[in-house]
């Protein structure tokens, strides 16, 4: 099976932006000291422990995502494509 690198980058990058996004969203929600989740603001440059942070969270979490997500599928093809080995 071949993975189409685009729809999996594209499908990573959504799902971890909403991630960010909602994880911080639900975590202002009830009033949680967010002492994991503002470590992120260590990878990405602008993100806060807020609400127009998370916006940002979403945005570098889509891009992060998808450079991960496009590596992964690329690697599993390359991977795949290889011969198996007979023993």
């Amino acid at each position: 099976m071949k993975l189409n690198v685009k729809a999996y980058a594209l499908t990573c990058g959504i799902l971890w932006g909403l991630a960010v996004l909602l994880g911080t969203w639900w975590l202002l929600i009830w009033n949680s000291p967010g002492a994991i989740i503002s470590k992120l603001s260590a990878f990405y440059i602008g993100y806060s422990y807020s609400w127009g942070g998370a916006v940002i969270g979403l945005l570098w979490g889509f891009v992060d995502g998808l450079i991960v997500g496009a590596i992964f599928a690329w690697l599993y093809n390359k991977i795949a494509k290889a011969p198996a080995s007979s023993t």
